[in-house]
This record gives structure tokens, sequence and C-alpha cells, in this order.
């Protein structure tokens, strides 16, 4: 197949847009692939659906060859399956909501977890019918407050989401583990590098869930992994729970005025000035910082959690979202502080905290804080600490909560060794989803004694939009794009330059040679556009191949570049299908 530049709906700029943040979006949009509509929202031009085809076919290959089947569902969906599993609340205002000429509730779908769950109840009633597994690659939306980064976090985008349906756990197992091998195979062939790691499942539900994230600088996840094997994403790592300590002997708390102490560190050097340890000086990790946070709640309540944790940590607000998912999760403010004047701001201690207190906080700790550890933290009065404060008999928290920083050196929590820290943007996501959705939606089907059961679901998602904004993010140099060849959407660049017609023959006759030989050729004939726009435009468009017919045409002889390697080589236009091949 042959397109011409000449004929082709497509316009190069020579200066990046001035709202795009990362390579990726400067590179799509100068090159003419995407054109930016609204915040998060673009068109979609020839050359880039020409890369997202590739993209999908590779998809499409690799499900179907697992077992899959692929259908299409509206992307425009009613209110009421999204009630029954409470997600049309749950999503807040994440997602975009809308009503038609009568008034009825409708959502642009975030993902299809219901309406897929539906039509299997809609179609198939017994375990004969199962195991079966559909997917779709369709357009999804979600309200995102802050779009940013062109394609890789937008408002609207495309995703493979596929659904397995089984009677039994085990069958779960089967299918979800047959989709993670076909995932591995899928960015194994878009040449991405990734990490599988343990993850949350958020308001997906269910149990088993882990992501396939690609390691890139601008990711937004940050991952951690160890030699020995371990890898979670930070919101899904559970922390090593160390032992108890024995309370009996230990002595007594000490308060410890502290007024000119506005730091962890100068609190520190107070204490061991004033009530030293013997043999274990006091450290920023035997402080117990608390931490106000205020959880708003989906009826739109705002409650206030204090959170114990070593001062040597800080609060993840990601970790925190988890830890008290559905609510938001925000720091307190001022306004709280004044309504509850017992939390004296730097001087906030455990002692008049938890539920069952006079004030009514509730009151969660880092999991390192085991009964029978000994804490430096607030006393409840300006400028007043307490020293030697004892979870477990000082003190007794209302729970645990997950939300303290994750660092490197920090230990992995299968025993496999110090954890490394990267960040990575998610490109794929499996999860077991259980029977959360079957229950809620009423999907049962008779076994094999005629007693009805409900179906075990399991959902899997890949975001076709953002790998390809990961693959430009990779491919690319100061000149342009430099696209792999199994998703650049042309084979080969012809160029003819000069005004010779020479050249012009030469480079005809060249796409005729390749058309035959079964590549797909870009050839850009424009007649009255300068050598130097068209050689700019072949660096910027990023074909993986690139031959020019121009000052040595009257000699047979043409320039062949690699677009990836940067490499450039003149050879004989008799040999120039072994050079395209060797490329």
């Amino acid at each position: 197949m042959v397109t011409r530049l000449s004929h082709l709906f497509l316009r190069t700029l020579r200066d990046d847009p001035s709202d795009a943040e990362v390579t990726s979006a400067k590179l799509l949009v100068r090159a003419g692939y995407v054109r930016r509509q609204a915040p998060g929202i673009f068109a979609w031009l020839p050359l880039g659906l020409r890369v997202r085809a590739r993209i999908e076919g590779i998809i499409r290959d690799e499900m179907q060859a697992a077992g899959a089947q692929e259908v299409l569902l509206p992307a425009l969906v009613p209110r009421e399956p999204y009630e029954a599993t409470n997600r049309w609340t749950e999503y807040g205002d994440g997602i975009f909501r809308l009503k038609d000429r009568k008034d009825a509730d409708y959502l642009l779908a975030p993902t299809h977890e219901e309406l897929f769950a539906l039509l299997v109840k809609d179609l198939y009633s017994s375990y004969k019918d199962l195991p079966v597994t559909l997917f779709q690659i369709q357009d999804k939306y979600r309200d995102e407050a802050r779009p940013r980064a062109g394609l890789l976090r937008g408002r609207e985008f495309t995703m493979k989401d596929a659904y397995s349906f089984d009677v039994t756990d085990a069958g779960l197992d089967a299918s979800y583990q047959t989709m993670r091998d076909a995932y591995e195979r899928i960015f194994s062939r878009l040449g991405l590098e990734y990490a599988i790691v343990k993850a949350d499942a958020g308001a997906m539900g269910g149990s088993k869930s882990e992501e396939f994230l690609h390691p890139i600088a601008v990711g937004e996840d940050t991952f951690v992994r160890s030699a020995g094997g371990y890898a979670a994403n930070v919101e899904a790592y559970v922390t090593p729970v160390p032992d108890a300590l024995p309370i009996d002997g230990q002595p007594e708390p000490v308060l410890l005025p502290a007024a000119d102490t506005p730091t962890i560190s100068t609190l520190v050097d107070h204490a061991n000035q004033v009530v030293p340890r013997d043999g274990s000086p006091w450290t920023a990790a035997d402080t117990l910082k608390n931490v106000v946070l205020a959880l708003t709640q989906l009826d739109g309540s705002r409650e206030l959690v204090v959170v114990g944790l070593p001062g040597d940590r800080d609060v993840d607000l990601k970790r925190a979202e988890v830890a008290f998912a559905p609510a938001e999760v925000e720091a307190a403010g001022d306004d709280d502080f004044r309504k509850h004047r017992v939390l004296v701001k730097g001087y906030i201690g455990p002692q008049v905290l938890g539920a069952d207190s006079t004030t009514g906080i509730r009151y969660v700790v880092d999991p390192r804080v085991v009964d029978g550890t000994s804490w430096l933290t607030g006393a409840n009065e300006r400028g007043v600490h307490v020293a030697g404060l004892v979870a477990g008999r000082d003190f007794v928290p209302d729970g645990v909560a997950e939300v303290s920083d994750v660092r490197a050196g920090d230990p992995a929590p299968d025993g496999s060794g110090p954890l490394e820290t990267a960040r990575g943007m998610e490109i794929g996501h499996v999860f077991q989803l259980g029977r959360k959705y079957a229950e809620a939606l009423g999907l049962k089907v008779q076994d094999e004694n005629g007693k009805l059961v409900t179906v075990t679901m399991g959902s899997y998602g890949i975001g076709v939009t953002r790998i390809l904004a990961i693959l430009a993010e990779a491919h690319n140099d100061d000149k342009g794009l430099a696209w792999p060849k199994h998703v650049a959407p042309f084979d080969v660049h012809v160029v003819a330059t000069g005004k010779d017609a020479t050249a012009y023959d030469l480079a005809t006759s060249i796409v005729e040679q390749l058309d035959g030989d079964r590549y797909e050729v870009l050839y850009d004939d424009r007649p009255k556009v300068s050598p130097g726009v068209k050689l700019r435009d072949a660096e910027l468009l990023g074909m993986p191949v690139v031959v020019v017919a121009g000052r040595g045409a009257a000699d047979g002889v043409v320039e062949v570049w690699d677009r990836a390697s940067g490499d450039r080589t003149e050879v004989p236009v008799t040999q120039l299908l072994e050079a395209v091949r060797a490329i």
C-alpha cells in the first residue's frame, strides 16, 4: 500500500505546542498524529489512527489466541447497573453523568464490569455455557481533575477490557492466569519493558490484583521491588510488623517541656539532653508523629481521623486514600483545628484520642507502633511533649492503617531483601473480581446438580492510547519520533527532493518496487516543498526507514536512513531492497 503525502490529511508544526507538558504530547501534536480539542481530549488524525490500529492488532491477536471473544458495548450506559453495585456513588466526581430528555440518568462508562455481567446473564444460564472470556476495545471516560501529559492521562481514552466468567474459584484462577500470560506476550511483542506488581483493587473491588507497570520517568506510580523478586505498587505494600515488646518493667512516661523545638530533629536533640536513655539515644524513628487527616465520605459528611506514625516517616496520601477508601482524604485545615480545640497543633498525643474517648476522634497507627514500643510524642499541651509513652499501656489505638511512605531500603514483606523504588506508568491491570458484581446483578447459572450458583468474574484492562504515548515517549530523539517497526504507521518513507524530474521518476520506481515487495510506503511527492522541509518532516514523522532520492538520482544512488540508530548510507538503487530488509 502506498500513501502519497501530497494527499494525506497532515500538517506538521515546527514548534512545540505551548500546552504540551511531556515529550510524547509535543511530538504527537507536532507530527500531526493527534490534535488537542479540549483538556484531556484529542482528535485522532490518519497517522495516529494507523499506529493505534497496529497496537490494537497485536492485542487482538493475543486475546483471540488466549480464547477471548470480541464484542463491543456502548459507551453511553444507564444508571441502574452502576446503582446496583454502588459505583454510581463510589465514583464520586470522577465520572461524567448526564440526563436524557426524559430526565433519566446515564453516564459515559469509565469501565464496563456491570454491562458485561448483564450481557452474560441475559444469554447464559447453565454451567455448560462457561467458562467464557469476552473483550472489547472501547473508549472510556473519566472526569480527571487535572488532565495532563497528553495521552498519558486523558479524560477520553481507549482501553482493551476483558472479563472472564467461571463457575468455580479454580476456574477463575485458570482464566486469570491465561489472561496474565497473554498480557506478557502482548507487552513483549510491543517491545515494552514491564514489571508485574501487587496492586490495590480500588473501586473495582475483588481479591487478587496485579498491575503491569512500564518504568518511565514521567510515570505517575511509584513501585517497589527487591532483588529477590518481590514487586508491588506502593499503595499495595504491606509493612512487616515487628514483634511486640514486654510492657512490664518499662519506666513511666515523663513530661518534657519543649517549647523551642519546631522540628523533630530539634525535639530529639532536646530529649537526649533532658531525658536521655541508656544505651539507645532518642532518634526521629522513636517519635510518634500524629497527623490529622480529614475524610469526606460519599454522603458528603466530614470526619477527622488522627494517624500515629514514626517521626522519620511522612503520610503518603495515595496510600491513605486506599486505607480509607472510598472516602476522599486530605490534610486537616485550620477550620478543622478551630472546631477541635483539643488538637493542639504540633503537640498532639494519643492520650485524648480514640473512638471511645471524650473527643470521639478515631486514632489509628502505623503497623510499626506495636504493644510495648516506647514513644516521644505530644502531651496535648502547647510547649509540652512526653517521653516514654508506651503503646498498649498508656494508649490503645482504634486500629492500624497503612499510610506511611515507602522508601528504598525498607524490607520486602516476603523477606526477599531490601526494596528499591522506581517510577512507572500503568499499562495493564488484572483483577480477580470474584462474585461482587455477579451477586449485585443476579448473575447465576445452574450447576451440575441443577442448583443456582453465583458466577465468579475476572477483569483485565490494557490502556491502548496510553501505550501509544509511552511508545512515543520511549522512541524519539531531538529531531522527532522514531517508531519501532511493529507499530509504525508505515514501513518506509520515500522522499523525492529537488526540482529535477529524475529524482521523482526514481522515487516513483522505488515506491512501486517496495509496494511490490509488500511494504507499506509513505511517499513524499510534494512538488513545491523544499528539500529541507521534506527531510525535517521525515525525521519528525519517524518511520523506521527513510529513502531519499535526490542529488545521486541521476547515478542511480539513493540515501537510506535507519531512523532509530540515525545511520545514513548511500546505496545503489539495485541494492535498495537488501538495505531496507537489513533495517
